[in-house]
């Protein structure tokens, strides 16, 4: 028979393998939704070799999920007194950590994406005007178009994004309370 010690365990582990493949929903590696999973569940900030040996993962690997899960602000390195190990415990509220990665993300695609729009404008504006093909007058014309709609799209992910970081979309989508379905 097994204990309760054993039976909560279980459920740990239920919990983190699921937190660890919704991860994977977002891109992040199920090793790193591992590390935060136990993290999670962690009563105490744990050093990189006890996550070690509770992920069953190099120590470098759990150091790079780390570093990771600390850029997307989802663990936080502390300090412990008399301890010259670093510690890391998780943010322990979904939504925060919700909105911290779609922030980055949005703010991170609208980056990639500006950066090439701006590269590529005023080549498509220069053949539009100048080229001497019609063909490809007219492609670059059709193509300034959707840059222009590509535009519009990342003002309006900025909005969101700014939006969430502010708070002002929980006047929209309100928080629910705690147990609320």
């Amino acid at each position: 028979m097994k204990s309760d010690q054993e039976i909560l365990e279980e459920s740990h582990d239920v919990m983190i393998s699921a937190i660890a493949q919704a991860m994977v929903v977002y891109g992040v590696n199920p090793s790193v939704g591992r590390i935060y999973g136990v993290l999670y569940f962690s009563d105490r900030p744990l050093t990189l070799d006890e996550l070690k040996d509770q992920v069953a993962m190099s120590k470098a690997s759990v150091s790079n999920g780390i570093r990771e899960l600390i850029d997307t602000e989802m663990v936080t390195k502390v300090w412990k007194k008399g301890q010259r190990k670093d510690h890391y415990i998780a943010e322990k509220d979904f939504l925060r950590n919700f909105l911290s990665f779609f922030i980055k993300m949005l703010r991170l695609e609208r980056g990639l994406i500006m950066k090439a729009v701006e590269q590529t404008e005023p080549v498509l504006e220069n053949l539009a005007e100048k080229s001497n093909d019609p063909t490809v007058s007219g492609t670059a014309k059709r193509d300034l178009e959707l840059l222009n709609d590509s535009r519009n799209y990342l003002n309006w992910i900025m909005r969101l994004a700014n939006a969430m970081e502010s708070g002002e979309i929980f006047q929209y989508f309100p928080k629910t309370e705690r147990n609320e379905s």
